[in-house]
């Protein structure tokens, strides 16, 4: 990263949303992520358990938000991202991020990459890491 894009902060905090889609009804890494989001001065926005797809990218257009994470531990993401995707793209949320995390073999991560989905963390990634690839991802593709 430049000197520039390094000095380039936001006009507001970034906006993100953190959601559990499905019957998966364990939050608790979600919960740790959104904190450490939070910790980093990011405003959260936790959707609770069982969303659906649809009801994930209306809750993100309403809240402006600048990415999506999506926690999922069911074995359900080859379902979950693609959906949730195809509505952002419905919804021509071009400029937010799609990331998440969760028990994702690494087969199935690069198909999602492919897809258009940004990275997905796997449990015991640092979440400063995460911060950082969500901080970068905005500052480089949304502009506010």
């Amino acid at each position: 990263m430049s000197k520039k894009e390094k000095s380039k902060k936001p006009a507001r905090p970034l906006r993100i949303l953190v959601a559990k889609v499905g019957l998966d009804g364990h939050d608790r890494g979600a919960k740790i992520i959104a904190s450490a989001l939070r910790d980093a001065g990011m405003e959260v926005i936790y959707t609770g358990l069982r969303q659906t797809p649809e009801m994930v990218v209306n809750t993100a257009l309403q809240e402006d938000v600048d990415a999506i994470g999506v926690s999922i531990l069911s074995g359900a993401h080859m379902t979950v991202f693609p959906r949730v995707f195809q509505f952002m793209k419905d919804k021509e949320m071009d400029d937010v991020l799609l990331t998440g995390g969760g028990i994702i073999p690494k087969d199935d991560m690069k198909k999602l990459r492919k897809l258009g989905v940004g990275e997905l963390f796997p449990p015991g990634t640092p979440t400063s890491e995460i911060v950082q690839y969500i901080s970068e991802w905005v500052a480089k593709h949304r502009s506010f």
